[in-house]
């Protein structure tokens, strides 16, 4: 009877052990390679709709490889419980006009706008962000699959300025 009972605590420890490992191996993916996000808000608007999911990829921000164009996820610099996704307007050193105002986007920093610039909270708002706030980096859109495939260009009224 106790030979039997070893038996089984020995299987469920292998099952254990091997649930650990694989926990493990997800949470490495998600956090360091990527993952995926469901954005809300009327905000990206033509490109993302709330409620799509995009495959976001996390390698290009921790390497500083953010180009201009780029649709990222950020966590939000006015609440940090929060993750934001915007478009990637300017980096460090350019300049950006806001209204009757000139902005240098500081180094390390970026300038993040919403493709829908009547309805976004963005650096037009809350200035320029640090890039170490950046998560990730969206690649395309996964649902609805209706609309699977890329994210549109950057829109005609984010040209650098």
């Amino acid at each position: 009877m106790t030979s039997q009972l070893y038996r089984h605590l020995g299987k469920w420890l292998g099952v254990a052990g091997y649930m650990v490992q694989y926990g493990c191996i997800a949470h490495c993916t998600l956090e360091f390679v990527g993952d995926f996000v469901v954005c809300k808000g009327p905000s990206m608007e033509p490109t993302i709709f709330s409620e799509d999911i995009i495959l976001t990829e996390h390698i290009t921000p921790r390497f500083n490889r953010i180009n201009r164009g780029d649709v990222i996820i950020a966590r939000s610099p006015s609440n940090p419980r929060h993750h934001i996704c915007k478009r990637v307007v300017a980096l460090g050193g350019d300049k950006v006009k806001n209204g009757f105002h000139t902005h240098i986007v500081p180094k390390g920093h970026v300038w993040l706008e919403g493709d829908n610039n009547h309805n976004s909270t963005d650096s037009r708002s809350f200035g320029s962000v640090p890039a170490g706030l950046i998560r990730g980096r969206a690649v395309c859109r996964v649902w609805p699959l209706s609309e699977l495939g890329g994210l549109s260009p950057t829109p005609s009224w984010h040209v650098p300025r």
